[in-house]
């Protein structure tokens, strides 16, 4: 990709009418209220029976992949915009997909609900708090967010307020009355994800003929992003369990983000930089094929250790 696609990235802004801005802070609001449907007081029971594997397996997720990131984003300089993406899904909770490979690959599920179900909780405060430091720590980002003109405490009060509310709301139904949230859950979730879905459409078509000649860029960039923060996982898993299935647990929590929060949060509180919500776009449907791989590689591992056993 030369300068000219670069600067012409950068420059990209996805900007919604009033009616669109308000579809995505639905689409948010709905993200967040359907995840905290799914909370049960039972999922954070590793906090009592094992609190060293639950906070370190919280600090790798929400504290050490954006400081891998931030290395990361030194190493190859990315454009500004998608150096904000980055930032910006790694500063994401862990999407609800990690529990689904988790299973798939035969690992620890309720390791994987417990820290997916922490980091969507604590993401109300953490993700627009970690994204403004992040971003104001690497300059090319810091001048990227002076040109939005974006209000570091107006950002943090409507994201946290856009992730609080239906994430308090949602909590409180599933506590009072579960059966009805286990009702409503499967509904919010697609509704959620049908609006998301649009706006993904609706952004990769308008603004096909700037994203096409970045593909290059932006492919590379994820996927290495992604590899990054699967090693992250294994690595903390590495450190934190000698379980293989604890192992993967964490490998998946902390290389699955909930991209589609990311874009949500970049076109409604970050003027829909076109380069970074380029990237979460990207992200969310290459970490869903890597995991998908990685997943049946865990599995042909698990087959060929039972053969060597019977044999």
């Amino acid at each position: 990709m030369n300068q000219v696609d670069s600067d012409a990235l950068d420059r990209l802004r996805i900007v919604l009418d009033p009616m669109g801005q308000a579809g995505v802070a639905l689409a948010l609001m709905l993200v967040m209220f359907g995840v905290a449907l799914g909370l049960r007081v039972r999922d954070f029971r590793i906090l009592i029976a094992e609190p060293s594997l639950y906070i370190g397996g919280v600090v790798a997720q929400v504290l050490l992949l954006p400081l891998v990131t931030f290395v990361l984003i030194h190493l190859i300089s990315p454009p500004p915009s998608i150096a904000l993406g980055m930032i910006v899904v790694a500063c994401c909770p862990g999407g609800s997909m990690s529990n689904l490979l988790t299973y798939l690959a035969r690992g620890d599920v309720a390791v994987s609900v417990a820290l997916t179900a922490t980091s969507s909780m604590m993401a109300a405060l953490l993700t627009p708090v970690s994204t403004l430091f992040w971003a104001q720590a690497y300059e090319p980002t810091a001048r990227l967010l002076e040109s939005l003109a974006v209000s570091p405490l107006l950002f943090v009060g409507q994201t946290t307020l856009l992730l609080a509310i239906p994430l308090a709301a949602g909590m409180l139904l599933a506590a009072k009355a579960p059966d009805i949230a286990e009702r409503i859950r499967k509904r919010t979730t697609v509704i959620g994800a049908a609006i998301l879905g649009a706006t993904i459409v609706y952004g990769i078509v308008y603004f096909y003929p700037v994203l096409w000649p970045a593909i290059g860029l932006l492919a590379g960039v994820t996927i290495v992003h992604n590899a990054a923060a699967f090693t992250t996982g294994a690595v903390a898993g590495f450190v934190l369990s000698k379980q293989f299935s604890v192992r993967r647990a964490l490998t998946f929590e902390v290389g699955i983000q909930n991209s589609g929060l990311a874009l949500i949060i970049l076109l409604s509180q970050l003027k829909g930089v076109g380069g970074a919500a380029a990237i979460a776009a990207v992200w969310g449907v290459w970490h869903l094929i890597a995991g998908g791989l990685l997943a049946i590689a865990y599995n042909i591992v698990d087959r060929r250790r039972v053969d060597v056993v019977v044999e």
